[in-house]
């Protein structure tokens, strides 16, 4: 199907997906460039295509939009040539690594953290009630598909660490009390604990913790980047974990 008319009700509803309500309330979410739709096929997640070529996809219903159209469904300069309408992904806990962000707020901090989480083979990413969504366009884009390979849940982190805390070993971070990710024995089953960019982990948070880390710096730098930090400890966790 053709479409060409920005007033067009199908349009309307493709660039609603870029409020959070929307995406909420009809359970779908918007990705845009061929190597996500790509993705997001392989997944299952595919409800409809969006495309400026003239093509048509076996069993999944495609519309060929103007670069208009595309232009102002994506809010993108040069917008992409193909994107795709999604089902929002379905998530079990899966035995492993787990990460958990405590109200994380921007959107390249949470992309670049669930790439790195699945370069460094954490398994599930538990946000808490307050952490940017994962469904945002720019966090989306940024985490250039990975979202696709990790379980992905929004939780209330006090009752989740309450429920894994017999199981697994709860890292957190402290500059002033923490010790060297070196320093550390790492089981098979543990968490860990990212805090907001501003704030860190709140009070009620901390105290899940069984371990602080830190990583050390010049003391030039007064602190990294939530994004930074959050893969640097990933990766150093997970070279020194015991997988026996």
């Amino acid at each position: 199907m053709k479409i060409e008319s920005l007033k067009n009700e199908r349009v309307k509803k493709w660039c609603h997906l870029k409020d959070k309500k929307e995406r909420d309330k009809t359970g779908t979410f918007l990705v845009e460039g061929s190597h996500l739709v790509t993705e997001a096929k392989k997944r299952g997640l595919v409800v409809e295509i969006i495309t400026l070529e003239n093509r048509q996809e076996s069993r999944i219903p495609t519309y060929i939009v103007t670069k208009e159209i595309m232009k102002k469904i994506t809010d993108q300069v040069s917008p992409p040539t193909i994107a795709a309408v999604c089902k929002k992904m379905d998530s079990t806990l899966e035995p492993g690594p787990t990460l958990c962000l405590d109200e994380i707020q921007d959107p390249g901090n949470l992309g670049t953290i669930i790439r790195s989480a699945v370069a460094f083979g954490f398994k599930n990413i538990i946000l808490s009630e307050h952490t940017v969504d994962v469904y945002n366009p720019k966090v989306i884009r940024s985490t250039e598909g990975m979202l696709f390979h990790v379980a992905i849940m929004r939780r209330d982190l006090k009752e989740f660490l309450t429920e894994i805390h017999s199981e697994y070993l709860i890292f957190g971070t402290d500059v002033r009390g923490g010790i060297k990710p070196e320093e550390s024995h790492v089981p098979p089953q543990y968490a860990l604990i990212i805090g907001s960019e501003g704030q860190g982990m709140r009070p009620e948070i901390r105290t899940f913790c069984d371990k602080f880390l830190y990583i050390p710096m010049s003391p030039l730098c007064e602190s990294l980047n939530a994004g930074v930090s959050a893969s640097i400890l990933m990766y150093e966790l997970a070279k020194r974990q015991d997988y026996e």
